[in-house]
């Protein structure tokens, strides 16, 4: 009778341990579930870039924001890469970005952006301003497709009367190397003497790299009003002595 007591106690607790063992793997398995959220999807509408000459009015497409199917508000916000304007102003031609952001129930954000252009384009005989696909070469050599008509380079008029280009090697690194804007030569300033006889003098030297640093000088500019070409040769020190030499085709828009 004692062996019987026995063996019905051990097979009550072995009952209750795998009840409560059970319990325990159940709540494991279940506590860690989470809901499932919608993340923001941007569709930008339009065109990509919009080019809009100088001085026009410039209306966004806009573009369309969803949450699981369902339309949600955006946010729109736009600033001048090159010359620093905080908004689109089509009195100052540049390369602006116009960034959609857009922010779930939940609170992720998803943003797109579009490319708008302000353009004036010069007629390579009273003006040199312009937007230009560039085709650039290092100490002679143009390594590979990445170097051949880069999308874009901008020349732009400042208010003493001279121009600036918005790298001035002509997007080497910038688009060869993918490194992006933060690896331009900026501030390369030139006077226009005298466009059709070549005549061009650069109170914008020396200059540096962005990125890199180093010390950069433009040497020498000759526009060919027929061809619709520009180039520019550009040298460095960094402290490897390099020359850029950049052929810049006038985009006619």
């Amino acid at each position: 009778m004692g062996l019987k007591k026995n063996i019905m106690k051990k097979i009550i607790l072995s009952v209750i341990l795998a009840s409560s063992l059970f319990v325990s793997c159940e709540e494991d398995t279940t506590g860690g579930v989470s809901k499932i959220t919608n993340y923001p999807l941007i569709e930008v509408l339009g065109d990509d870039p919009v080019f809009v000459a100088q001085g026009s009015t410039y209306t966004d497409p806009g573009a369309i924001a969803t949450e699981g199917g369902v339309e949600i508000p955006y946010v729109t916000t736009a600033s001048g890469v090159f010359r620093g304007e905080s908004s689109i102003n089509t009195a100052v031609t540049d390369e602006y970005q116009v960034t959609y952001t857009a922010t779930n129930v939940d609170g992720f954000n998803a943003s797109a952006a579009r490319k708008v252009i302000v353009y004036k384009t010069g007629n390579l005989v009273d003006s040199i301003e312009g937007v230009y696909t560039c085709t650039i070469s290092r100490n002679g050599v143009i390594p590979s497709a990445a170097y051949r008509d880069i999308t874009y380079i901008y020349i732009w008029k400042n208010g003493d009367g001279t121009y600036e280009i918005s790298d001035a090697f002509g997007g080497w690194y910038q688009y060869g190397r993918a490194l992006g804007l933060g690896y331009i030569t900026p501030g390369g300033t030139i006077n226009a003497v005298d466009i059709p006889s070549n005549n061009f003098t650069f109170p914008g030297n020396p200059l540096t790299n962005s990125g890199f640093g180093g010390t950069a000088n433009i040497i020498g500019l000759t526009v060919d009003p027929v061809l619709k070409q520009l180039v520019l040769t550009c040298t460095w020190t960094a402290p490897t002595a390099y020359t850029f030499v950049a052929t810049l085709t006038q985009v006619q828009l």
